[in-house]
């Protein structure tokens, strides 16, 4: 089994940082070295994603397979995990299969329920991206913009390209990434109530975790609370880091 690609800063308790669909560890390295102020901070980029390796298998059990063996390679004990979106519907299903290995749980801006799938748009805009052929990121951003409006969103998706001796290639595996879209939104599997201290982050503007769902959240996480990052939408901590970052501290210290 491969071991994922990751970056570790600080000292203390482990505190272990999962990305978003499409996104990386390099996503958090801002945040990650004000956290090491006072844990030993673990960035991960997930399968398929990153640095880390490519596989035809993408589902949150095998990410949680990924995850629990790299805790225990590098002998973590009781860590925290936070993770956003898609890394927070991980870290969600650690806490399902594995209650007793981790000591408390932040998820950024998800629920357990299923979503449905709203990157296909995104997707077909990174596949029209004749990645052999363009110049530079520009003729990709120009290429895209047809697809995501948003300058902000292009930025961040098209950190995934990287500079060969040809030209440019994708970090991420997108064939299986776009083949597997549908395991994105699939809802937590579990039992039992998950009795993990658990803090749920929403963005103010965001919608993916309306009020009407927080009941049912409450159910599977039965010592969890629910604080909102005002003026903030689905990318939150890095809308308003600062604000995240405050909310996180006080959850842990």
């Amino acid at each position: 089994m491969e071991t994922l690609n990751y970056k570790r800063f600080g000292e203390g308790q482990p505190l272990i940082i999962l990305h978003g669909f499409l996104g990386s560890l390099d996503n958090w390295l801002t945040l990650a070295k004000k956290f090491s102020e006072n844990f030993d901070v673990i960035l991960i980029d997930q399968r398929n994603h990153g640095k880390s390796f490519h596989s035809n298998e993408f589902s949150y059990e095998v990410m949680v397979a990924d995850l629990e063996q790299l805790i225990d390679h590098l002998k973590l004990e009781d860590p925290i995990l936070l993770g956003h979106s898609m890394g927070g519907k991980t870290v969600m299903q650690y806490a399902a299969f594995y209650p007793q290995q981790i000591d408390k749980l932040i998820v950024a801006d998800i629920g357990p329920k299923a979503y449905p799938v709203h990157h296909d748009q995104i997707l077909r805009g990174l596949q029209e991206i004749p990645i052999d052929k363009i110049d530079s990121r520009q003729d990709a951003d120009e290429i895209l913009s047809k697809y995501v409006e948003f300058a902000s969103t292009r930025v961040f998706l098209l950190k995934n390209l990287k500079r060969t001796f040809d030209g440019f290639d994708w970090k991420m595996n997108l064939p299986v990434l776009t083949k597997k879209i549908n395991e994105v939104g699939k809802p937590l599997i579990y039992h039992l109530p998950i009795e993990t201290e658990t803090l749920f982050i929403r963005g103010g503007s965001s919608g993916y975790i309306p009020d009407e769902d927080w009941e049912d959240i409450e159910e599977i996480f039965s010592n969890a609370n629910l604080v909102t990052v005002e003026n903030a939408g689905h990318w939150l901590h890095a809308e308003n880091p600062q604000r995240f970052y405050e909310l996180v501290t006080n959850f842990l210290v």
